[in-house]
């Protein structure tokens, strides 16, 4: 736990607590209002800080391979950490995941990209994977439609004719 000592000036400590206070500053080991954290605080700070970092890279990761399809940058919930400072601990980035009207060609590519994007960061969330297989989804839609349209295109050029024999 945190004691108040805002009110104290650095003068008002004996020598050595001010010079450990002076380190612990240095370290990056105090409060916003100058209070020396515990050790366990200072722990709790490095994985919020360790935390905030991979939040942060997975969605860089998410906007790097979604380029084009963003509707929403990356958004943050943060928490506070013993040293007053805000943490991201999750985050989120909007992207566009409807079909492309009337061109199944441009949907197949636009649900890889969604799906390369869902999965882009290193360890991919629950959601991250729900996303991407909404894409896979997306993506054999795609493929079927294509595959309607080779076919109908193939029947009108007379390509795909069929000869049924008779057995006596």
């Amino acid at each position: 736990m945190i004691t108040s000592v805002s009110a104290l000036r650095v003068s008002e400590y004996p020598a050595t607590e001010r010079a450990s206070r002076s380190e612990g500053r240095a370290a990056g080991a105090t409060s916003r209002s100058g209070e020396v954290l515990s050790e366990e605080d200072r722990e709790k700070v490095e994985k919020l800080k360790a935390r905030d970092r991979e939040v942060r890279t997975h969605e860089q990761a998410h906007l790097s391979a979604g380029a084009g399809l963003i509707t929403r940058g990356a958004s943050y919930t943060y928490q506070t950490g013993p040293d007053g400072q805000q943490y991201a601990v999750g985050g989120e980035v909007g992207i566009d995941v409807s079909a492309v009207p009337n061109d199944p060609a441009a949907t197949l590519r636009k649900a890889e990209q969604i799906r390369r994007a869902a999965l882009a960061p290193s360890d991919p969330s629950g959601q991250d994977r729900a996303v991407a297989a909404e894409a896979s989804r997306l993506a054999a839609e795609a493929r079927q439609e294509l595959a309607r349209q080779s076919y109908g295109a193939a029947s009108e050029s007379g390509a795909a004719t069929s000869t049924f024999l008779k057995i006596a």
